[in-house]
């Protein structure tokens, strides 16, 4: 043998390689690659390291994870769209069940497990944001947004959108990068003493040609828009949609968006029973009325009790289904994955465990924990505790100006106390100076907070 052939690889037997070649009338595999142009092509040593052995493969990977630290080892204050919640021990069972991690975009009559367990998953978070339809998650919470954008552009036929300036920076590049260059996009400003919407500016931005407006709702900065009525009127009298992100976790204590005007709401599944696996555990929502605009510009699968469909409407004929899926495409692709699917079943499980009353529980507990905390940090000297005079849910921004260091110096001490911070917001908003953006959730206990509290007062001493 010319080379070393490998054992997984079918027709790597130069000699088989070779017959292949002649069969084709190519005399090299390089002659398959002419059609790339010359300056895409990469002519020099990729310079690869030696191979390992599959045993070698697992020592190396093995020990760079264990280089990581999780929150099992260290009190966790961070969030900011990664959150630490509490994931009940059926939620694991769930993702490790074979039937669901495997099943992925069946037909009905092969696949009636996993499309029961989606239909009781959308129902269950229908129920709790309040709404007639929900799909498939997506992704993450930037694609559910992005696509919910790009729902409501279709429906108005207008090509510009406007965002909050609170709205994640991450989740905004997302956004704008998933409806460029078809739409355009516009920051509406701020209050920088409550983060509330200007509704000024929002007013004066808000023409003929906009689309949608969408905010989230508690925000990322933690805040919890009190104007969502207001907002709602402003825009239905433009013609223009109202699209908000939400965390489901708040909709135990806090009205659901479409209480407050929402046309389309959508939002993040991880807080609903699925590790932070070092941001890993992500998917999304969207969720809107039983409306056809709307149910058509669906990009993903739809499960639930349709008596009758006309023709047409969803993609079928004139034929009634009982609890089935209607799948609507964008660009010829569903936006459903196999994972995505198992987190959308793994959401509705935790939903049924907890029910009504559970889930406003856990957001009473989330409340009362994040109260406590800025609390205590306002007692530090130097430190204002929460730095919005408004109402939050589980994060809020600690305003560490008048203590002469830096969030980074405070969060890199706080790390020799093995404690993760808060998120630095100095580069993301500046407006707010040496700010940091802390997580509450209802695992943390009172002990864990007064321990927080008492490590800043060492590092400020």
């Amino acid at each position: 043998m010319s080379q070393k052939v490998h054992p997984y690889i079918p027709n790597m037997v130069p000699e088989v390689r070779n017959e292949m070649l002649k069969v084709i009338g190519a005399e090299s595999l390089m002659e398959l690659y002419s059609g790339i142009p010359e300056e895409l092509q990469l002519k020099e040593d990729l310079k690869l390291p030696p191979a390992l052995t599959e045993y070698d493969l697992r020592r190396h990977i093995e020990g760079i994870l264990n280089k990581n630290t999780s929150t099992k080892e260290y009190l966790n204050f961070l969030g900011a769209g990664c959150w630490q919640h509490f994931v009940p021990a059926v939620c694991d069972e769930i993702n490790q069940r074979s039937e669901f991690l495997t099943a992925y975009a069946g037909e009905p009559y092969e696949d009636h497990g996993r499309f029961q367990a989606l239909f009781e998953y959308q129902s269950l978070l229908a129920e709790l944001v309040d709404m007639d339809v929900v799909n498939v998650p997506t992704f993450d919470w930037g694609q559910a947004a992005a696509t919910s954008i790009r729902m409501a552009a279709r429906i108005t036929g207008r090509k510009k959108v406007l965002l909050a300036k609170t709205v994640a920076p991450e989740r905004s590049k997302i956004i704008i990068n998933y409806g460029t260059p078809e739409l355009e996009f516009e920051f509406v400003q701020f209050d920088t003493k409550s983060g509330a919407m200007v509704l000024e500016d929002l007013q004066e931005k808000l023409t003929q040609e906009v689309a949608a407006l969408y905010f989230e709702n508690p925000s990322y900065l933690g805040f919890i828009e009190a104007q969502g009525t207001e907002i709602s009127n402003l825009l239905k009298a433009n013609g223009t949609l109202m699209v908000v992100g939400v965390d489901p976790i708040s909709l135990g204590v806090l009205a659901p968006p479409s209480h407050y005007g929402a046309d389309i709401v959508c939002g993040d599944l991880q807080p609903l029973g699925m590790h932070m696996n070092y941001s890993g555990g992500q998917a999304g929502f969207i969720a809107s009325h039983n409306d056809v605009k709307v149910v058509s510009e669906y990009p993903s699968r739809l499960f639930g009790i349709v008596p009758t469909v006309k023709e047409g409407e969803y993609g079928f004929g004139d034929v009634a289904y009982e609890r089935t899926s209607f799948a609507q495409r964008e660009n010829g692709k569903e936006s459903v994955g196999t994972q995505t699917a198992l987190w959308g079943i793994t959401a509705g499980v935790y939903l049924a465990l907890l029910g009504p009353n559970g889930m406003q529980e856990v957001g009473k507990t989330i409340m009362q924990n994040s109260q406590y905390a800025a609390q205590e940090l306002n007692q530090i000297a130097g430190v204002t505790g929460s730095r919005l005079n408004t109402a939050y849910f589980k994060e809020f921004i600690v305003d560490f100006n008048q203590t002469g260091l830096s969030v980074e110096q405070i969060n890199q001490r706080l790390l020799e106390k093995k404690i993760f911070g808060g998120k630095d917001l100095s580069q993301e908003f500046p407006e707010f100076g040496q700010s940091a953006l802390f997580c509450v959730t209802e695992v943390h206990t009172k002990e864990d907070i007064d321990y927080l509290v008492q490590a800043i007062k060492e590092i400020l001493a």
